[in-house]
């Protein structure tokens, strides 16, 4: 356990930028911890609600596009209360994420430029279906192999 908190704090790497405030390092363990469950589950409550809004006439689209795209920012900056929010960003442009990361943000743009601008509801829910795949795909990237099991599991089922 104190491995997996030294490696999410960022002290294991030996790289102490230094820059105060931005770094979670400057938080307890345990508050970091809670910092990223309230977040995390606060991205999950408004993925959820916006779920269930999608089908409130006249409104319910615009409401689930950005209660959906809100969760999603929620959930992927929980993660900025375990490593920090400038190790969060450089995780994120990293070789193995860069194309999943491009993707989620586009996709995230796309579904609120589609439910406000375009009001076109079929894109909304394909941008927001593409935005829950590159973001499955960008969380996978922090498994070891989970992206090689799963790029497996396809394979044998094709």
């Amino acid at each position: 356990m104190d491995k997996l908190k030294k490696v999410l704090s960022g002290q294991d790497d030996g790289n102490a930028d230094g820059s105060g405030i931005l770094e979670a390092s400057t938080l307890a363990w345990g508050t970091r911890v809670k910092g990223f469950v309230i977040c995390f589950v606060l991205g999950v409550v408004c993925s959820i609600l916006g779920s269930c809004l999608l089908w409130v006439p006249g409104f319910g689209l615009a409401v689930f596009a950005v209660l959906y795209s809100l969760g999603n920012i929620c959930a992927l900056s929980s993660t900025m209360f375990l490593m920090g929010p400038c190790r969060q960003l450089r995780t994120m442009w990293a070789k193995e994420r860069v194309l999943a990361t491009v993707i989620m943000l586009v996709c995230l743009v796309l579904t609120l430029c589609a439910a406000f601008w375009w009001k076109n509801n079929g894109l909304a829910l394909l941008f927001c279906i593409l935005q829950f795949l590159a973001f499955t795909w960008y969380s996978l990237s922090y498994i070891p192999f989970a992206r090689d099991a799963i790029i497996k599991l396809f394979s044998l089922c094709v």
